[in-house]
């Protein structure tokens, strides 16, 4: 216990200490963003400290190889091209193929193609991409991505550790006490990450954004530990630990559809950006609340998980999405009474 209480202390310096050399080498060569009229912010600010998360993921493979080491590779692939992008922008089918080859990595090396037949396989692709993606839209105002991540990783981290002593008695009582499906290292380090980028960036005036290096890096980590749960729990339900991102960015793409604009384009039409260009609250406040909100649903699902068959389960998953979809149908009202 006490060498992993060192082990993470260390991680967590080096972490400090890399993102302060960056912001060093992102002022010296202006890796800024410049706020625009799509913008949920008013001031130039560092951009791309989301390397942070790489960083991590390059310590947690250090200590752990060679079990991470697809990982690793597909998790520099995305975020490589990612920071391109925050830099000098790339065509869309470039990212979209470097995430499907990121994916396909990570399905290799949890043997996904083994596993599973290949019209689910087809699914897997779309949708875990497509959380990406999501991750990456939802990424727009200071503390949202960094403090939502972190609920659903401690969410994601007392799954992994119940199941280590609940695995396999009727009733749930521990009979012993099994290893962890996901290594806790793999979690912690993200955990530590977060952490540490909200440190520079929970605050009303941040010092960095994470730019798409850090929500694609982040969502590509997080992928890979739903999967890993999924196939230890051998139960999907875990996909509701990003409700509330999934709801909003579904729905907010709907929404931009219906009104026949480019969903690739810059846009203020997210619920969360609604509540902070056109309600005036701040970014602080939407972003703990949409990780409040996601704690909740972690709390509910766990609950499900752990006290009703697979049928009570998807009804309350259910009941979960259609209240998700009332609170977004606000956003309307709102919009109108201004």
């Amino acid at each position: 216990m006490e060498n992993n209480l060192l082990q993470y202390l260390l991680v967590t310096i080096i972490l400090f200490a890399g993102m302060l050399l960056y912001f060093k080498l992102a002022d010296k060569y202006n890796i800024i963003d410049k706020p625009n009229e799509r913008s949920s912010h008013n001031y130039i600010t560092l951009r791309g400290g989301g390397i942070v998360f790489w960083l991590a993921g390059v310590l947690y493979a250090a200590f752990n190889l060679p079990e991470s080491l697809y990982f690793l590779i597909g998790l520099t692939l995305i975020c490589g091209v990612s920071f391109w992008d925050d830099v000098s922008s790339l065509p869309n089918k470039v990212r979209i193929v470097i995430h499907f080859l990121s994916i396909s990595l990570v399905f290799y090396g949890l043997g996904l193609f083994v596993l599973l037949p290949w019209w689910l396989i087809v699914i897997a692709y779309i949708f875990f991409v497509g959380i990406m993606n999501a991750y990456n839209f939802m990424d727009g105002i200071n503390g949202m991505i960094g403090l939502y991540s972190l609920v659903v990783l401690i969410a994601l981290q007392y799954v992994n550790y119940q199941e280590a002593f609940h695995c396999g008695h009727p009733q749930g009582m521990p009979l012993r006490l099994q290893s962890p499906a996901i290594n806790p290292d793999f979690i912690n380090y993200a955990i530590l990450a977060c952490i540490v980028f909200l440190f520079f960036n929970f605050r009303k005036r941040a010092k960095c954004f994470a730019g798409d290096i850090g929500a694609l890096g982040l969502a590509f980590w997080m992928v890979t530990l739903l999967i890993q749960l999924m196939l230890a729990t051998n139960s999907v339900i875990w996909i509701l630990f990003l409700a509330v991102y999934g709801v909003d960015t579904v729905c907010t793409i709907l929404h931009r559809l219906y009104l026949k604009q480019n969903i690739f384009q810059a846009h203020r039409l997210h619920f969360y950006q609604i509540l902070v260009n056109e309600r005036k609250q701040s970014h602080l406040t939407v972003a703990a609340g949409y990780a409040g909100v996601q704690l909740l649903i972690c709390g509910i699902v766990i609950y499900a998980y752990e006290c009703g068959n697979e049928i009570e389960q998807w009804c309350i998953g259910a009941a979960i999405i259609m209240v998700l979809l009332l609170v977004y149908l606000l956003k309307f009202k709102k919009t109108d009474e201004k």
